[in-house]
């Protein structure tokens, strides 16, 4: 890079991260949301087991194209999750309908440029800086590269609020979603968690428990390295079983899993689901020092209310018991605030090549941004809590 900030900085773009030492990109992760430790799904790591199991690459559509900044020392200041897109799948943040109307001009929308973890709607740092004058420069590396290399478009998915303010000053268009979350208020038990919600949904949980217990199934968290081969294997088949019943194709495969079982333990709870001592349905999920994110799940036969209680009702317990501040249900899901779940607002940041889709989107974007904003006033008034100070309700 020459003249400005940049010129203070050498920029490489990496085919993968074999070249990067794990502990200088982990570190840049960490400083750049702010932690002392990298966000599981940001970890090196991770997204190198992506690659190196074949779950990214020129054959899936993901392209690694990552940033890495060094100073005039060597030193690493800033790094940037990248990818070339020949197509949207596994974003969560969707533009079918822009790449639709891209198309019907004559002109050619894929490949596009993406900074995401890849099939992971999960916010968190995208601009990993030591500080932000690099970060700074990485906003402007990152533009560069989408210029130079003459692509549709560019788009920062699931960024950080702070990034996302840098973004736009850069000249990029916000877009904002809405995620559904929930908040540890100091909870010491589940049934402490209980008792805050209203009466209806109070009941509505419980019955839903119930349902499971009665249907003979048992629930047993395992962590970390207590998850051996056999688990994994059980976990691939309930994984692979729930996408094919969807006629779908899973993105990620036991190669990789077993990765960031190997790499990640201290970072996964495997919820198993038995019945008569024979597993039917697993979750997995992935935690920091910070908060759970429900991530996989799969199941081998039908029960009503299994999904709630492997996927939310054992991530709320778990994090209870590991003192975690939020659970991160996923993508979209209305359902979740029944179960303890309330609404969130993430943004992504998008920047167009042609001037007169950018105009055009910002308008769009602009509009759906309000009706984003009353969706979620209106949701926040069907929160499932009880009001603060409201006398306590029956335990029914």
């Amino acid at each position: 890079m020459s003249g400005g900030e940049g010129a203070d900085y050498r920029t490489q773009v990496l085919d993968d991260l074999a070249g990067v030492p794990a502990d200088e990109w982990n570190a840049l992760a960490a400083a750049g949301a702010g932690r002392a430790r990298a966000q599981p799904f940001l970890r090196h790591e991770f997204l190198r087991a992506l690659e190196l199991a074949g779950c990214v690459g020129a054959h899936t559509g993901w392209i690694a194209r990552h940033l890495l900044l060094r100073d005039v020392a060597g030193r690493p200041a800033a790094a940037v999750p990248v990818y070339l897109k020949l197509h949207s799948y596994g974003e969560y943040v969707f533009d079918w309908a822009w790449a639709e109307a891209w198309q019907r001009h004559g002109l050619r929308y894929y490949p596009k440029l993406v900074s995401a973890v890849p099939f992971t709607p999960v916010p968190g740092t995208r601009l990993a800086a030591r500080d932000e004058r690099a970060r700074r420069a990485a906003v402007g590396a990152l533009l560069g590269l989408a210029r130079s290399s003459g692509l549709s478009s560019l788009h920062v998915l699931f960024a950080l609020p702070a990034e996302a303010a840098l973004l736009r000053k850069a000249g990029l268009m916000l877009r904002h979603g809405v995620q559904f979350h929930w908040r540890n208020a100091g909870y010491d038990s589940f049934d402490a968690f209980l008792a805050g919600l209203s009466q209806p949904k109070r009941k509505k949980i419980r019955a839903e428990r119930r349902k499971v217990a009665q249907a003979g199934v048992r629930l047993r968290r395992l962590h970390g390295r207590d998850i051996g081969a056999a688990q994994w294997a059980f976990f691939m088949r309930c994984y692979e079983t729930t996408y094919a019943l969807h006629h779908s194709t899973p993105y990620l495969n036991r190669d990789f899993f077993e990765r960031i079982g190997a790499a990640l333990p201290e970072h996964l709870v495997l919820v198993l689901a038995e019945r008569d001592h024979r597993p039917i349905a697993a979750s997995l999920l992935v935690h920091d020092e910070e908060r759970l994110y429900g991530r996989y799940w799969g199941a081998l036969e039908t029960v009503p209310c299994l999904h709630f209680e492997a996927c939310y009702y054992q991530a709320i317990e778990a994090a209870i018991e590991l003192r975690l501040r939020v659970v991160e249900g996923g993508a979209q899901g209305e359902h979740k605030m029944a179960r303890g779940f309330e609404p969130v607002q993430t943004v992504s940041a998008h920047w167009l090549a042609e001037p007169a889709f950018a105009q055009a989107l910002e308008h769009f974007l602009q509009h759906e941004d309000a009706l984003v904003g009353a969706y979620v006033d209106e949701l926040r008034e069907h929160s499932p809590y009880r009001p603060r100070g409201s006398a306590t309700e029956s335990a029914a």
